[in-house]
């Protein structure tokens, strides 16, 4: 069997899939946030739950959001900063008595996807996170493209381009730079928008009911946000021209993404014709652990 580890900010989660991808086991705890050694552990105790509920031993594939550099070995651009710098696929191996493949989250994502979900059979998935964060990876014949420099797919530290004279700069990022496509094209840079027109905080769901009942502030929101994500997606295709883009995370729920990108997108794709699907992740939230599971295909 193949063991899939998803090492998110809030929780660590293990899947157990059959060589047919038919899940056999799933379990989930809280992430020991600032404790590196504590979230060693809780890989640990989740690979030996699992093959002690299926009475198998399995490969084992972890996703993670960040990646590890092909020149130091070490983990960087990790949001969870506790495990930056450090050799994380060593350590693992020293603890779970295994050999451990790593990717990034997004990275696991396009893999999955293209596996058994909404790009399977394409040649090249472009798979975006749309949730806490903004995030994306390639899978090139089902096969993540890490790159020369581990940094394959990293669009959100990437300015939203296009940019208008009333956007510009941006907001600042975490990344450090401004207007980047992980704060403005994430399910937080979508709340923190409409916090700041209104001076309240609410989930992307709550914005959203708002929209649909007509209300000018949340319309507002919601159409500069398909514009920032619809000029985002449009960079991509002029650069790789997959041949399918997949939306993961919370905002990819909203149905009517899917009806209002390919529009956006259109004054900016340099091209006299486009028809690229953009399609959500058959898999939802269990992509990601599926992918990391997938990683030894």
């Amino acid at each position: 069997m193949r063991l899939g580890i998803d090492w998110g900010g809030t929780k660590i989660e293990i899947i157990a899939l059959s060589q047919d991808g038919k899940e056999l086991f799933r379990q989930r705890v809280d992430t020991p946030r600032d404790d590196y050694q504590g979230c060693l552990e809780a890989v640990k105790f989740l690979v030996e739950a699992a093959e002690a509920a299926t009475g198998e031993s399995g490969t084992l594939g972890l996703g993670i959001p960040g990646s590890l550099s092909p020149k130091s070995g070490l983990v960087k651009n990790a949001n969870s900063t506790w495990m930056n710098g450090k050799p994380l696929d060593q350590d693992l191996e020293r603890v779970v008595g295994k050999p451990v493949r790593i990717q990034n989250d997004a990275n696991c994502l396009a893999v999955s996807e293209a596996t058994d979900g909404a790009g399977a059979g394409a040649h090249v998935v472009h798979a975006i996170i749309i949730g806490t964060g903004s995030g994306s990876g390639i899978a090139i014949d089902a096969k993540a493209h890490l790159g020369a420099n581990g940094i394959g797919g990293e669009w959100g530290a990437i300015t939203v381009p296009w940019l208008s004279e009333e956007e510009f700069p941006g907001p600042d990022s975490w990344i450090g730079h401004k207007g980047v496509i992980d704060r403005w094209c994430s399910g937080t840079g979508f709340q923190l928008d409409y916090k700041e027109q209104t001076g309240t905080l609410l989930k992307g769901h709550e914005i959203m009911a708002l929209k649909r009942d007509g209300d000018p502030v949340a319309n507002q929101i919601y159409n500069a946000y398909v514009s920032r994500l619809a000029r985002s997606l449009a960079m991509s295709a002029n650069l790789l021209d997959p041949d399918v883009f997949v939306l993961g995370g919370g905002m990819s729920n909203i149905e009517e993404l899917y009806a209002d990108l390919p529009p956006a997108m259109a004054p900016y794709i340099f091209s006299d014709t486009f028809d690229t699907p953009i399609r959500k992740a058959v898999h939802g939230d269990s992509s990601g652990v599926r992918g990391a599971a997938w990683l030894w295909n």
